[in-house]
Order: structure tokens, then sequence, then C-alpha cells
């Protein structure tokens, strides 16, 4: 699509493992469309997103570091530590409408192992703080994780596929339908207590399932909605 512009944070620090072979193919991919492609890296920019002794002057921690840190990891802002201070410059276009984010990761196990009765837990439950916390909280519509399970124990045409898949996937990633959050009007403000508005959980609670991951009302969790948007959810 031309026209677009693509920020793609690497945070991993291994540029030989797999992590980095996506990161070059999403590159190339959306280049081939047509995109504009930034790229951010965190460990070349020697990001620490654990505060330390550093970040710390005079008698009080800056709680203005904190929603760098945050916004570092999202692409809004590029932080740099140079010798004489903090360096901080915003990408203001990130700001502008229709941002859309996903985060493509890999890990050690095979799904299973991130399923509700797996010993890392619910794969849905893992994802929420970062993509509702993070992404969502920061105004992006998230789509759906890339996520290439158990790497480093599959055969080498199985990494291959899944390369060639996730570049396929970009060929018409702007047209994804986002995973669906429940939108902040939904709640009350401040004197309110910040809770879902009566009328709305009178709503939901009609459904068989939990409204969210985080909201879910003492019910089921909604299957794979941190995996799948509504369309592709079964």
């Amino acid at each position: 699509m031309a026209g677009k512009t693509a920020l793609i944070v690497l945070a991993h620090q291994e540029r030989t493992s797999f992590n980095f072979a996506m990161k070059e193919a999403a590159a190339c991919a959306l280049k081939r469309k047509g995109w504009k492609v930034l790229e951010s890296d965190l460990y070349a920019m020697n990001f620490n997103a654990v505060l330390s002794r550093d970040d710390i002057t005079g008698t009080f921690i800056s709680l203005y570091y904190l929603f760098i840190m945050l916004y570092a990891i999202t692409g809004v802002v590029k932080v740099e530590k140079k010798a004489n201070g903090m360096r901080i410059s915003c990408f203001f276009m990130y700001y502008l409408q229709n941002k859309k984010a996903l985060l493509s990761f890999t890990t050690g196990a095979p799904p299973s192992m991130t399923s509700n009765s797996g010993l890392n837990g619910d794969i849905n439950v893992i994802l929420w703080p970062m993509q509702n916390g993070i992404l969502n909280f920061c105004g992006f519509q998230v789509l759906e994780p890339q996520i290439s399970y158990a790497v480093a124990h599959i055969p080498q045409e199985a990494r291959v596929g899944i390369l060639k898949n996730w570049e396929k996937r970009l060929e018409a990633i702007w047209d994804e339908k986002p995973i669906k959050f429940l939108p902040i009007q939904d709640f009350e403000g401040p004197t309110g207590g910040f809770v879902l508005k009566k009328e709305v959980e009178e709503t939901l609670s009609e459904s068989k399932y939990a409204p969210t991951v985080g909201q879910n009302l003492g019910k089921p969790l909604p299957p794979d909605s941190q995996v799948k948007s509504e369309g592709t959810r079964l």
C-alpha cells in the first residue's frame, strides 16, 4: 500500500536469531509493497527498560521517564542515552489516526505449553498486559500477534515456511481487522471509580463468555481473544 510507513522495533539482542530473520523478512515484504520502513533497534540504542541509578536525578525519580519507557517500546518516542544525559526525539507521525501495531515474537515452547492448562499459562492472559495495557492504551489498533512457536525445535523447512507465510500476511496487513477492546467510553470517570458503566455491564452479562481477559466479570475467558480478531475467531 503506497504511502504507508512502518516502524519495526527490534527488541532481541541476538541478531543471528530467527527473530532477526523475521525482522528482515518484514522489512523486505513491506518495501516491496511500497511502504517506507523505519527500524528502531533498542539494543543498538542501549535502551534499558529497567530503571537504574543512572536514571535518577536528585532525590526523586522522574515519572516522565517511566512514560518515556512506555512510548519508546511502542515506537512513538525514541530514547538515546548519551554521556551527558538522555536525548529524546519524538516521532510525531505516529500520533496520526489509524496507527496499527502487532507483536511478532518466537517462543521456545510448543503451543500446548501456552494453553490454558499449559506450564507457561494461557497465551491470552500473557498477552493482555502488553496488547491492552501498552499498545491499546497508547492508541494503537492492535492486530493479531505473529507467534512463531518452538522455532529452535522444528525442521529448517518449517522455519522457511514460517517466513514465507509472514511475508504473505504482510502483503495485506493494512486491511486486517484489529483485536477488539472495550472502548474507554464504556467506563465511568474518576468519580465512578473507572469501572464499567452499569448499563454496559448489564448488556455484557448476557454473554456466555467474559467481554475481555481483563474485564472478565467472573466468567470464562473469551477464546483466543488476544491472538485472533473477531473476524478470524472460531
